[in-house]
């Protein structure tokens, strides 16, 4: 069989109800490129090599769940990729969508990665620790809000869709999980420079009690620093406010 890996942030899904509607979370067309993050023990990577016409390739950094899922399920046979999904290359050329029981530990990184990779990656479907998935669909105004929130829907929709028991899974974690899909935006944010945008946005939450005018003081002009925006927090600015406060940016 295998090893449970807690370096690794293993909890492996074993309710098939929950796999396979979370495969079904993810619309996919014939011909699509699918990437699966951690297949682990395959709870939802035997769904996705059921799917006809698509091109599926899964990334698993330990050895020994790659070996399980090679002697377990043949067709994934010269489809896994046996390295770090945060030190690997896009496994495609053009666009593909990621899905995935994302490792809890590395699932901030894993988000910016997508970011990276944003051109290629029109959908993800991913299983989050909730308070993740909580800051990853928050919009402003809610406590939850913060780099991550604005980063992601500044290019993505992002839908919070169900919550996963953890009696679903082996060995149960400590943590309540969350399942969330987020989809390129047809009509983009206007983003003159992304290096601005992602500044600002860290700046801006780094001290994300106190108003603006104080954190972001370097980025500014000193006459613009006296709009009435400054005089906020960083929560309570919508994406669209980020955006156009980059322009003004020096």
């Amino acid at each position: 069989m295998y090893t449970l890996k807690k370096s690794l942030g293993q909890h492996f899904l074993r309710d098939e109800q929950m796999s396979r509607k979370i495969v079904q979370s993810l619309p996919v067309i014939p011909g699509q490129q699918v990437l699966e993050v951690g297949p682990g023990a395959g709870a939802i990577t035997k769904y996705l090599l059921e799917i006809p016409d698509i091109s599926f390739r899964a990334v698993e950094l330990d050895t020994e769940k790659v070996q399980y899922l090679e002697q377990t399920y043949p067709l994934i046979k010269g489809k896994i990729i046996n390295q770090s999904f945060l030190e690997m290359q896009p496994p495609f050329e053009g666009p593909f969508s990621i899905i995935g029981n994302f490792p809890y530990n590395i699932s901030t990184q894993i988000m910016f990665r997508v970011l990276e990779w944003k051109d290629q990656v029109p959908q993800v479907v991913g299983m989050f620790q909730k308070e993740v998935a909580q800051r990853i669909a928050a919009g402003h105004g809610n406590k939850d809000y913060g780099i991550l929130s604005v980063l992601i829907q500044a290019w993505y929709k992002v839908e919070y869709l169900f919550e996963v028991h953890e009696q679903c899974f082996n060995p149960p974690p400590k943590v309540k999980s969350a399942v969330i899909r987020i989809t390129r935006l047809e009509q983009g944010y206007d983003i003159a420079s992304e290096r601005k945008f992602f500044t600002l946005v860290k700046t801006a939450f780094n001290q994300r009690r106190k108003q603006l005018r104080n954190p972001l003081k370097g980025l500014f002009d000193k006459t613009y620093l006296q709009d009435s925006i400054f005089s906020k927090r960083a929560e309570e600015l919508s994406v669209a406010d980020f955006v156009a406060l980059s322009h003004k940016m020096i």
